[in-house]
C-alpha cells in the first residue's frame, strides 16, 4: 500500500462505514503510464486493498466520486470502472477538475457499508 501524499487518513470506519480518501494511480511511488485508464486500474486496485485490510471489499462499496482531468475520457473510466466493479453499480459522481495531485489523470474516492460485528454478551 502506498503511504498517503498529504495528512489525511487513506482509510476510516465511521461505525458501519468505510470511508476511503481519494486513490490515484500510484505504483512504487509513481503514477502508471498508460493514460486514464491504466491509471483507474490501479487507483481501484488501491482502493481495493485498503478495503481489504478492514475485511471489505468492492461489492461493499455503496458510492465513489470520481475526479478526471479531462472529461473527454469519460467512456474510458467507464470501461475500466465496469471491469472492476462487474454487475455492482454503487452510485457515483464523476466530476471534471483541472488538477489532481502529483499530476494525476483521474482520482476515486469511495464510502462503503460494512456492519460492525457486535459479539453477543454472554
Amino acid at each position: 500500500m502506498s503511504t498517503p501524499i498529504g495528512p489525511y487518513t487513506p482509510i476510516l470506519r465511521a461505525g458501519d462505514w468505510l470511508v476511503v480518501s481519494g486513490q490515484v494511480g500510484l505504483r512504487d511511488g509513481e503514477l502508471v503510464e498508460g493514460g486514464t485508464g491504466a491509471q483507474l486500474a490501479q487507483a481501484l486496485e488501491n482502493l481495493a486493498l485498503l478495503l481489504d485490510v478492514e475485511g471489505a471489499e468492492l461489492s461493499d462499496v455503496v458510492k465513489t466520486t470520481v475526479f478526471l482531468r479531462h472529461l473527454g475520457d469519460y467512456g474510458a473510466m467507464n470501461e475500466v470502472y465496469v471491469a472492476a466493479f462487474g454487475d455492482h453499480r454503487p452510485a457515483r459522481s464523476a466530476v471534471g477538475v483541472s488538477e489532481l495531485p502529483l499530476g494525476a489523470l483521474v482520482e476515486i474516492e469511495a464510502w462503503a457499508y460494512v456492519p460492525q460485528r457486535v459479539s453477543p454478551k454472554r
